[in-house]
């Protein structure tokens, strides 16, 4: 599951509205839907962000949270380390295999890190997603 994914099924759960409604409604299909709640399907479009946060009458900050936790949802992410230092990449390339063996804990505590260094100013993010 992505945050996307996991906020959109909370959202649709509070507002006892179906799956099939939902997709109904928003002119996609329930499969879709159902691939985007449970991570299989990659980041949804700003058109769909906005849709949904039209749906569920989402303004303002939550509506940016939304968009958000979309922007953080692609399920196939590769990290581009060119230029950075060699534990920088041993990091990654170690996060990467070791991902599915943290426990909730774990990765609370390794977010809580990562929220506490503030990004530098003039770089972009150096994830990128893999289209397949």
């Amino acid at each position: 599951m992505t945050p996307f994914g996991e906020r959109v099924r909370s959202l649709r759960d509070a507002k006892g509205v179906t799956l099939k409604q939902m997709a109904t409604d928003l002119s996609i299909s329930s499969a879709y839907l159902s691939a985007l709640e449970h991570g299989k399907r990659g980041q949804p479009s700003p058109q769909l962000v906005r849709q949904i946060c039209a749906y569920f009458g989402i303004i303002w900050d939550e509506a940016e949270e939304l968009e958000r936790l979309a922007d953080l949802s692609h399920p196939r992410v590769t990290v581009d380390t060119a230029g950075l230092s060699a534990r920088a990449t041993e990091l990654a390339n170690r996060l990467s295999e070791r991902i599915g063996d943290l426990d909730e804990e774990r990765i609370e505590a390794i977010l809580a890190i990562l929220d506490a260094v503030p990004p530098r100013k003039g770089t972009r993010r150096r994830v990128g997603v893999r289209r397949r």
